[in-house]
């Protein structure tokens, strides 16, 4: 059995986040988008399936 990936962790001045980001090669680039986070503070790229996480005390404000 594998391990999941560890997930990518963000703080707050990181948000809006999106994905690819900044240190994904070009060669594994897809098209950006934008992340939800959802009520626990996690989000999955539809894409590539990179997961992400908020920082403890982090927080994604809603629009």
């Amino acid at each position: 059995m594998t391990q999941p990936a560890q997930a990518i962790e963000l703080d707050s001045k990181d948000l809006p986040a999106h994905c690819p980001n900044k240190s994904t090669p070009l060669w594994s680039s897809h098209p950006r988008v934008s992340l939800d986070f959802d009520a626990q503070g996690h989000a999955k790229c539809p894409y590539c399936g990179t997961t992400y996480a908020l920082k403890a005390g982090a927080h994604a404000h809603s629009h």
